[in-house]
């Protein structure tokens, strides 16, 4: 198989098209599958108006809509197959979402299991403005759920942590996220009426591609609808793959796409990820001869203190030896110290700086 060719919308069953491209050659796969909902007749508000909701065939599975049994082998038999064929283009440090109500999230599951991946996380999308329960007999869907998952539990698969607790102030962010559904200008109609009706918001992709992959990785959608998965890659300057077997949802992604501008280059560096940076023991630094054995580090911030720089990359102060941050501790009588901040060397023009200087320099060196 060649070059897989991005940027593009396929129309088609999703199995056969990715079962046509190259194995292990997508980053990350965003799935929003059929949900098999069932519906037997037409759903009615109150006052007899008919409720917007799901009638499509694409959502009925099975020989009779009215035999649930045959209706979930169905579903499995499907289910199954499509992750299959994702999990064979699927980069083994890849990650895969997939997003559903509880009518298919548990049977999903458990595929996702039993084909060898390894669930992550299961993220609530808390819908802050949910349609109601018309007819009174139930709860409120209030949410629909996604798994994220590995190919294995060994995968060294990607999360940008940092850049998601930027984005949520500073604290980690939680496994609910609280979003509206997709209305107002955001929502795509035709003649009046939603041209999908599960078009989801940019908002909720918006943060997946962001939490799981970089720029300039290649972002699947097999069940692309009307491109809501590619609009969030476009602009975060990631690149996609669409397969859609409605030409009409296809065209509508495309018209779409086309008004899409990615968001500038040095804008999408945002925050780096420090797990994924390389570590930098102080050894380094002097084995790469920012500093010698016998040089003298000051500690503190009217430093105070002065301590030997030894070969072993231990330091040496009155009568006392130990890492950078364990001396740092033991002078300060701490329980701990960050010795990167604390001891500081003397430049060639009588200027004191952290040692951290001398740590992001070489980190700077190795990217």
């Amino acid at each position: 198989m060649g070059a897989i060719e991005t940027d593009v919308i396929h129309k088609g069953d999703c199995v056969a098209v990715m079962n046509a491209m190259p194995a292990a050659s997508i980053d990350l796969i965003f799935a929003d599958p059929p949900y098999n909902l069932q519906l037997g007749g037409q759903l009615l508000r109150p006052d007899n108006s008919p409720v917007d909701g799901v009638s499509e065939d694409w959502d009925r599975f099975g020989d009779d809509i009215g035999d649930p049994a045959s209706s979930f082998s169905a579903y499995d038999r499907f289910t199954r197959d499509w992750l299959a064929a994702a999990r064979r283009v699927l980069k083994d440090d890849g990650t895969l979402w997939v997003i559903g109500s509880y009518h298919n999230i548990y049977r999903v599951g458990a595929i996702l299991q039993d084909l060898g991946f390894w669930i992550l996380n299961d993220v609530v999308w808390v819908k802050t403005n949910p349609m109601p329960n018309f007819r009174g007999t139930r709860f409120t869907n209030a949410h629909e759920t996604m798994i994220w998952c590995s190919k294995s539990p060994q995968a060294r698969y990607r999360f940008n942590y940092d850049a998601m607790k930027s984005f949520n102030d500073g604290v980690q962010m939680r496994s609910d996220w609280l979003l509206p559904l997709c209305t107002g200008p955001e929502r795509l109609k035709e003649e009046g009426r939603k041209t999908h009706p599960t078009q989801k918001p940019e908002a909720l992709l918006y943060r997946v591609v962001l939490s799981s992959s970089l720029p300039g990785d290649v972002v699947l959608d097999p069940f692309f609808g009307t491109g809501t998965t590619g609009v969030a890659a476009k602009k975060l300057g990631r690149h996609f793959i669409g397969i859609e077997r409605d030409p009409s949802y296809a065209a509508a992604a495309a018209r779409r796409l086309e008004s899409v501008s990615a968001i500038d280059g040095a804008a999408l560096t945002g925050t780096r990820n420090r797990r994924a940076e390389p570590r930098i023991p102080f050894g380094m630094v002097i084995e790469r001869g920012l500093l010698s054995p016998g040089d003298t580090l000051w500690g503190g911030k009217k430093r105070q203190w002065s301590a030997s720089v030894q070969a072993d990359a231990s330091l040496s102060a009155s009568g006392q030896q130990g890492s950078i941050h364990r001396l740092g501790a033991l002078l300060q009588e701490a329980e701990s110290c960050n010795g990167w901040l604390f001891w500081h060397f003397q430049d060639e023009k009588g200027r004191y700086h952290p040692i951290d200087v001398l740590r992001q320099k070489l980190k700077n060196q190795d990217r």
